[in-house]
């Protein structure tokens, strides 16, 4: 798999060969939740699952909490296609910040003109819409995450009582929240692991920890298949709805993560999850597949 590295800036018409060994890749982040971005198009990767373990790894690859694939979709019903595997080489349904980071990489790239792009995800079609500056750069977007569901049995089993307090909310992945009156307080790093794999998480669990003020939540996050993130979309939206069906908080709210803050609106005239945040480069490079 991945042995080499080279960082360093470049635009499209500089790009290596798509029939080299020579992967190009962008490393983006959302609120700090940072992936690795590749192009299907211009690269072929015969085994993402086993990638995403080489890349991703901190110390011996490019670093990150997951590698996204950005392709075409095999209908008129998307303008692109995204696939995104965690650290660990397991694929996820759906990412609210990798979702943001690919809306501002097709816009700033120029692969796409339209600030209406709908995105296909293993959990169906998502519409994003980009919010531009005055340079016409991408300062923030904002994704339909979809209607909520706080019951799937393929994800979570009802029966018991062997968890902590918490509330389960399906937003095309499992999340499990947890109130806590001091997050800060809590050992993410014990209590993670252990509720992501619990028994009754067939699927295993995303895991959020949260604390709720008059203006804002805070929590922190452990991600199904990367440990302890700096932030999770779909986390923060899982929040919300946790809060709002456990009377805590209204349908609209900030959330603050570690690597930053998003606004999450659960809109009751379609009771569709809207996230909305920025995005990020931070930087290019070329690494060597090996197989």
């Amino acid at each position: 798999m991945p042995s080499r590295l080279h960082l360093f800036h470049t635009n499209r018409t500089e790009m290596p060969s798509q029939k080299a060994d020579i992967i190009h890749f962008t490393k983006m982040n959302g609120a700090g939740n940072d992936f690795i971005i590749v192009e299907t198009s211009l690269y072929h990767i015969p085994d993402p699952h086993a990638a995403a373990i080489a890349w991703c790894d901190r110390s011996t690859g490019i670093g990150a909490d997951g590698l996204v694939l950005l392709g075409q979709p095999d209908s008129a019903t998307a303008d692109f296609a995204m696939r995104i595997f965690n650290a660990d080489g397991s694929e996820a349904q759906m990412c609210g910040n990798a979702s943001r980071c690919i809306g501002k990489y097709v816009f700033e790239k120029g692969i796409s003109d339209k600030t209406h792009i709908r995105l296909l995800t293993d959990s169906g079609v998502k519409a994003i819409e980009l919010f531009l500056d005055e340079q016409r750069k991408v300062e923030s977007a904002s994704i339909d995450m979809g209607i909520p569901a706080m019951e799937n049995t393929a994800m979570f089993l009802a029966d018991g009582n062997d968890l902590p307090e918490g509330v389960f909310v399906d937003i095309g992945n499992p999340h499990y929240v947890i109130f806590t009156d001091n997050v800060d307080c809590v050992d993410v790093a014990t209590l993670g692991p252990r509720l992501e794999h619990h028994p009754r998480f067939p699927q295993r669990c995303n895991i959020e920890f949260a604390e709720v003020s008059e203006k804002s939540i805070r929590i922190r996050v452990w991600e199904r298949g990367c440990g302890i993130t700096k932030a999770c979309g779909t986390g923060a939206c899982a929040v919300l709805v946790a809060a709002h069906k456990s009377g805590r908080n209204g349908k609209r709210t900030t959330i603050i993560m570690d690597g930053g803050a998003v606004e999450v609106e659960w809109h009751d005239a379609t009771g569709h999850l809207w996230l909305k945040g920025g995005a990020q480069f931070d930087g290019e490079g070329d690494i060597t597949l090996t197989v």
